[in-house]
């Protein structure tokens, strides 16, 4: 590359970065809710007096930390709340809102007593066609919708579970509270998927829009799997955080 080439490339690098940041600060300063449209990109490239090529990338700057994102009908919004556990803790979903100054809120799609299936009773250690608690849910924060969740609980366990509201309760701290069960570990897979209709109207996505499905199997503190939840977030709403050791790393003090 030429020594005339890399000015220009500096002096484009800090015309999309100021616009970034002038972006932001305006809506910041408007306090726009998750979910307003923005102007078109061509009214934002003639308001910031830049080509259409920098607004482009500011955007894109932009959606990259998680402060817009694209409409599913075109044209670009006010991100949603991204959420995700810290490393290596396992949270409810109202914890996480409460830890980011958020109010969650949830819309039950279905709360039922039903027979666990070969593939349920062999992971949560029932027999076949045990009863089993099934809760779905639409959970949202701040009235956006991040995630639905099916997750079943072995009835034995907590026998009367179907009687709670979980419009407004939370499911860890009832299970805790009336059952003395405390949800202690999880093992934890996350895999991208596409949106089906249901899905996608239910988290305001285009049909075959990007999905993360989470499947959570659950411990307590004595070691009993007490929990399989499956969690379908949208892709622009939900980080994955792990902390990741290398294999035979010390893992020690030091003083």
């Amino acid at each position: 590359m030429s020594t005339t080439e890399e000015p220009l490339l500096d002096r484009l690098q800090l015309r999309y970065q100021r616009v970034q940041e002038a972006l932001a600060e305006e809506i910041a300063r408007d306090r726009r809710p998750p979910g307003s449209p923005l102007p078109p990109e061509r009214a934002l490239a003639e308001h910031f007096g830049v080509s259409r090529v920098t607004m482009r990338r500011a955007l894109a700057e932009l959606e990259r930390i998680g402060l817009v994102a694209r409409s599913p009908t075109g044209g670009w919004l006010v991100a949603g709340p991204r959420v995700g556990e810290p490393p290596n803790q396992l949270m409810s979903f109202s914890e996480m809102a409460a830890a980011r100054g958020l109010t969650p809120s949830a819309r039950v799609l279905g709360a039922t007593v039903r027979p666990a299936t070969l593939d349920e009773a062999e992971v949560l250690g029932l027999a076949p066609g045990a009863p089993l608690f099934e809760l779905e849910r639409l959970r949202l924060m701040d009235g956006v919708p991040i995630l639905v969740d099916r997750t079943r609980i072995p009835r034995s366990l907590a026998p009367g579970l179907e009687e709670v509201d979980f419009s407004t309760a939370s499911l860890y701290a009832a299970l805790e509270e009336r059952y003395g069960i405390r949800p202690a570990r999880a093992r934890f897979a996350v895999e991208a998927v596409a949106a089906d209709e249901r899905l996608a109207r239910l988290l305001e996505l285009q049909p075959g829009g990007p999905v993360l499905r989470c499947e959570q199997v659950t411990e307590d503190e004595a070691g009993r799997t007490v929990e399989v939840c499956e969690m379908l977030y949208r892709g622009d709403r939900y980080r994955f955080r792990a902390t990741l050791i290398r294999a035979g790393t010390a893992l020690g003090r030091i003083e």
